[in-house]
């Protein structure tokens, strides 16, 4: 398992190696460019931390066919404060965890839910074209402490 630094947290799935979420909490601060994905992940997650007058070369990104075959998400959190569910690819529930206004989550693997603990906006960025709903499978919980099937 790779150590990464405060304010950064990855939740592995029961088989230690499956990660379900990666949270970057609005506390994380390191200067330069920090990679919180590895170099073979589907989607290429940095935070860059640079001081006033840091220049970023003007660049373009070179055409490059890619194979992906998972759905993967970034989520914003722009303000509020929900509890995010984390369950197995076999729909099996994990844990929870509360996010708030700043934190960043990264769902690479596994299943998520989420219910909303105040007014919250989110952004959510993921791979396109969209399917529509083809692309996922909703599942009802069957042991979520915090999820009951009255709700």
């Amino acid at each position: 398992m790779e150590q990464h630094p405060a304010g950064i947290e990855q939740v592995f799935d029961d088989d230690g190696s499956s990660i379900l979420a990666l949270i970057i909490r609005s506390s994380f601060h390191q200067e330069g460019i920090n990679f919180v994905t590895g170099d073979d992940s589907v989607h290429q997650l940095g935070v860059l931390c640079w001081p006033q007058g840091h220049v970023i070369d003007a660049h373009v990104h070179n055409p490059l066919e890619r194979k992906i075959d998972s759905t993967q998400e970034v989520l914003f959190v722009r303000s509020g404060r929900a509890r995010m569910d984390l369950y197995s690819a076999d729909q099996e529930y994990r844990c929870s965890r509360e996010i708030s206004t700043g934190d960043v989550v990264f769902l690479p693997s596994g299943g998520h839910g989420f219910e909303m603990l105040e007014d919250t906006d989110i952004i959510e960025v993921k791979q396109g074209p969209y399917q529509g709903e083809s692309e996922k499978t909703r599942f009802t919980p069957t042991n979520n402490p915090h999820w009951s099937s009255d709700a």
